[in-house]
């Protein structure tokens, strides 16, 4: 099971919605995933194995995180676009 926190700058909404379109992608994927969301400032404390935000939240966390930037936070197409690869390679799914 991935570990995926979603991020936003105040945890509230759009990381909310995001989280929603992560865990029905990876459903329709088949991947198993644990995932919730946070403000940009308590996700960097957090332990996961995946973020999820948008560009302007990217350099918050530490080098070597695996980030997947996307481009909407309510656009499932567009997130889609961004996230599948990123779930199917570390789920093996290549």
């Amino acid at each position: 099971m991935l570990k995926i926190v979603t991020v936003c700058g105040n945890g509230i909404g759009s990381s909310l919605l995001l989280r929603m379109k992560v865990e029905a992608i990876a459903k329709d994927l088949g991947i198993a995933v644990d995932a919730e969301s946070c403000d940009s400032n308590a996700a960097v404390g957090k332990g996961a194995d995946l973020f999820v935000t948008v560009k302007e939240f990217k350099d918050i966390f530490p080098e070597g995180t695996k980030i997947c930037i996307v481009k909407s936070y309510t656009n499932r197409k567009k997130i889609e676009e961004d996230l599948v690869p990123v779930l199917k390679e570390m789920s093996g799914q290549d």
